[in-house]
């Protein structure tokens, strides 16, 4: 199996240890992960802005970059949600462009939903025993994705407690350009989430988007509880099965 990691711009800039957990995690599975080096933005952004011409010009530069691996993982409900939905969508009716997008859109994946639809894994050690973790669910992830119990699954069998969080479905406020075009709202959004949430040892999800949007507003509020992407705590739940460091990104 030859297996392709989409960082996403957020993760290489923000959280790039989500990216070297995702790849050592994988390794750890058995998976034969690379990191084309030519990969860019997937062009959501400008897509969320109905600049659909310049969106279409860096998806065609990403389907010729992935075109070749048996799937493309990304640790990200967002930018996967932008290649398997949208790309069909932006690429309907343009021939040769739709089919390649047609076809990416079928083998990309979230890390967590790779893990355990593809891979049939559920279970990665025990090196969570004991921690109580609030989680996130990403809209995109969720909504678009249909990515729910997936994350969940494989942090509850590492050993650790989801505490019950009322506001855990809620979005985040954060929307990639809505954060920027309706900050108020934007803001409004994360505090109502925040209110409740309950006491944690970590915050997690997997989508840095919403995670960088949350940080943010808990440091202005003088939250003190940590953020974590799922791909971090995935590891280290491996980890805690034994499993040995492993080399770093692949550049293919």
């Amino acid at each position: 199996m030859r297996v392709a990691l989409f960082v996403t711009c957020l993760v290489d800039q923000f959280f790039a240890q989500a990216g070297v957990a995702s790849v050592r995690l994988l390794r750890s599975l058995g998976v034969d992960v690379e990191f084309p080096r030519g990969q860019t933005c997937c062009g959501q952004p400008a897509f969320n802005a109905g600049h659909w011409d310049e969106a279409r010009a860096m998806a065609l530069h990403t389907l010729e970059v992935f075109e070749g691996y048996d799937y493309v993982v990304l640790p990200s409900g967002s930018c996967a949600s932008m290649l398997r939905v949208h790309y069909p969508e932006l690429f309907k009716g343009r021939g040769p462009a739709s089919r390649k997008a047609m076809a990416l859109s079928a083998r990309t994946y979230e890390l967590s939903q790779f893990i355990v639809r593809v891979l049939g894994v559920e279970e990665l050690g025990q090196g969570l025993a004991g921690r109580r973790l609030a989680y996130h669910y990403g809209c995109h992830a969720l909504r678009e994705l249909g990515v729910e119990d997936e994350p969940v699954r494989l942090l509850k069998n590492a050993g650790a407690e989801i505490v019950p969080w009322a506001e855990d479905r809620e979005c985040c406020g954060f929307g990639g350009l809505f954060s920027v075009k309706m900050p108020v709202v934007s803001v409004a959004m994360a505090d109502r989430k925040l209110d409740g949430l309950p006491e944690a040892e970590a915050l997690v999800s997997t989508d840095a988007g919403c995670l960088m949007h949350l940080v943010g507003r808990m440091a202005r509020r003088g939250i003190g509880v940590p953020v974590r992407h799922l791909a971090e705590l995935l590891w280290e739940a491996r980890q805690g099965q034994g499993a040995g460091q492993t080399e770093g990104m692949r550049h293919a």
